[in-house]
């Protein structure tokens, strides 16, 4: 295989793909990869630019390809689509974002740490995160039974609170026993 220096790698469930091209922009790789064995392919390349679609499982992916000493770009999917040349499918995803990648204006979002995608994931549920209620030691303060919103006029209840207040307790639970050492 020849020396590839951008990949883009279109992330999903269960298989990715990989689109590769060489410094002079010719197709040296397009490959479809099973979720095991992408740590393994990228393990064999030499360091190069990777570009993927911001997105959760995209931060992940990046942290794992940036520990094997690639350069890894994120790029929110808005502006990976006008580099899509035909029908939307896997491939020319993959091939779209290895253009899109490559373009030296592109902007992209940065890589955020498993804390920071732990507190993005307690922030995004409603009344389940308190930041003012850090000095006391209890993170998640509110009052008890149900899920609540903090406004300025105080707490309020949720309207689905029957429906979500225990599963969001039960997981922020679990977050404090096996989470990051941010929810401990």
């Amino acid at each position: 295989m020849e020396h590839v220096s951008t990949i883009g790698l279109d992330i999903a469930k269960h298989v990715f793909q990989v689109h590769g091209v060489n410094a002079v922009g010719a197709v040296v790789v397009r490959r479809k990869l099973r979720r095991d064995d992408v740590a393994g392919f990228f393990r064999t390349l030499p360091p190069c630019l990777i570009g993927i679609e911001a997105c959760a499982t995209g931060h992940h992916w990046a942290r794992v390809l940036i520990a094997l000493g690639h350069e890894v770009r994120l790029m929110p999917a808005s502006y990976v689509k006008p580099c899509v040349k035909r029908q939307k499918n896997d491939a020319t995803d993959a091939e779209a974002i290895c253009e899109a990648v490559a373009r030296p204006t592109m902007r992209v979002v940065p890589v955020k740490s498993e804390e920071q995608q732990s507190v993005m994931m307690a922030a995004s549920r409603p009344g389940t995160f308190d930041p003012a209620a850090d000095n006391a030691g209890e993170r998640f303060a509110r009052p008890p039974g149900g899920v609540w919103h903090r406004n300025s006029a105080g707490y309020r209840r949720c309207w689905y609170a029957d429906r979500v207040g225990r599963r969001t307790m039960a997981i922020i639970s679990s977050l404090r026993l096996h989470g990051p050492r941010f929810f401990r």
